[in-house]
């Protein structure tokens, strides 16, 4: 099997052409946020050089706006329930990471 047959079905997705759709809304927002990327860090960081606290700060502002983005390209090419459940099962395995965490510290 290959690459694109477990991920189809990984993903539950039934034809080739959402398939593409998919990997399509991916690209995009890639690309999108990538030119989102370069005004934010040129504006914020002094000859190019970013701190660490930039780092941090950037990948915890960078999420939301992937997703959103994601759900944006998604719902123009028709693939919104697709993105909607990627998203919520993101969302939850967050959660769990966090739980697993929290016990870890309750428990010591």
């Amino acid at each position: 099997m290959n690459w694109i047959n477990k991920l189809k079905e990984k993903w539950k997705v039934k034809s080739s052409g959402q398939f593409a759709m998919i990997l399509i809304v991916f690209a995009l927002t890639g690309s999108t946020v990538l030119l989102i990327k370069k005004p934010i860090v040129d504006y914020f960081t002094i000859d190019g050089e970013k701190s660490t606290l930039f780092t941090i700060i950037y990948l915890i502002c960078v999420l939301p706006i992937y997703n959103t983005i994601l759900l944006f390209y998604g719902s123009l090419l028709g693939q919104f329930d697709f993105f909607w459940n990627y998203e919520k099962k993101m969302i939850n395995r967050f959660r769990r990471k966090k739980k697993k965490a929290d016990n870890k510290l309750k428990s010591n």
